[in-house]
């Protein structure tokens, strides 16, 4: 199949019944598509079915593509499908929080410089002013928001304004040292990602690996979910570990805990940006890279 013509993406989720791949598979033979990458899973304990289909088309003009999505709504209403056809090629907008720990962020412009991920930084937010210069030096705005228990619910609603400002598509907590209310937790459900210095649960509060090395710990790890009210609770997307031993102080702890959580968090945002993750009430289903 020629690779230059336009890549979409078909995902869906609906209850479990007889005919849910046909009805898609055929449906893109019957638009003369060509599907590309197809991965579905059905979920025997909840009743719950998932699909992911990368497709090509015969035209790439946006009227086919809005063609396309007119038909299939038919087809996905006698399913009771939750759908989306979205662009392959469109970058996913982030709109980055940070405090003062740098090592998620640099990861992530590095990434984003190079395209090793498919996304686009149109603004960075931080409660501290230390790391406007690693905005400044990819020309990306930066915006230093102090917040405090009076002042919150302002805060928060600056960062509102500012995910609509820059039409961002997901909001990333890059090692962000804040709580968010559990109203930014709901209105963000699915769109906001956290990386978390642990295998949950584990080591909340100060000095976690200073708290892993008063426990001996043998492996240490990172986890990217979703944000939700329960702290730290939320979906898991990716999770990372590696095995320590007694030779590990608090710093080696740290040093390594940092490469996990920058390489946990960029394989979170992959599997999102890529349309691999389905929400799934308190977990997910995420399709890996073929």
């Amino acid at each position: 199949m020629e690779t230059d013509k336009k890549q979409y993406i078909l995902t869906a989720q609906c209850k479990s019944v007889i005919g849910t791949v046909d009805a898609v598979t055929h449906f893109l033979f019957e638009q003369q598509c060509y599907i590309n990458e197809l991965q579905s899973f059905d979920d025997s304990i909840t009743g719950q079915f998932f699909i992911r289909a990368a497709f090509t088309m015969t035209g790439t003009d946006e009227t086919g593509i809005e063609a396309l999505r007119d038909a299939f709504a038919a087809r996905a209403e006698h399913f009771g499908m939750q759908w989306e056809v979205a662009d392959a090629t469109a970058p996913t907008r982030l709109l980055v929080l940070v405090s003062k720990f740098d090592h998620c962020l640099n990861d992530l412009l590095y990434r984003y410089r190079t395209g090793d991920l498919n996304i686009e930084i149109p603004a960075i937010i931080s409660n501290h002013p230390d790391l406007a210069h690693l905005a400044e030096s990819h020309k990306i705005p930066y915006f230093h928001l102090p917040v405090n228990k009076e002042n919150r619910p302002e805060q928060e609603a600056r960062i509102r304004d500012l995910f609509q400002i820059t039409q961002s598509d997901l909001m990333i907590l890059a090692r962000y040292m804040q709580v968010l209310s559990s109203g930014m937790c709901e209105e963000f459900s699915g769109r906001a990602i956290n990386i978390h210095h642990s295998l949950l649960p584990g080591f909340k509060g100060a000095r976690p690996y200073h708290q892993a090395f008063d426990k001996g710990v043998k492996l240490v790890g990172a986890t990217a979910h979703f944000v939700t009210s329960d702290l730290d609770e939320g979906p898991i997307i990716a999770q990372g570990l590696e095995t320590v031993d007694h030779t590990h102080t608090p710093e080696k702890l740290i040093a390594k805990g940092r490469d996990i959580e920058s390489l946990t968090l960029a394989r979170a945002i992959r599997a999102y940006s890529q349309r691999r993750v389905f929400m799934h009430g308190s977990k997910t289903v995420v399709f890996p890279e073929g």
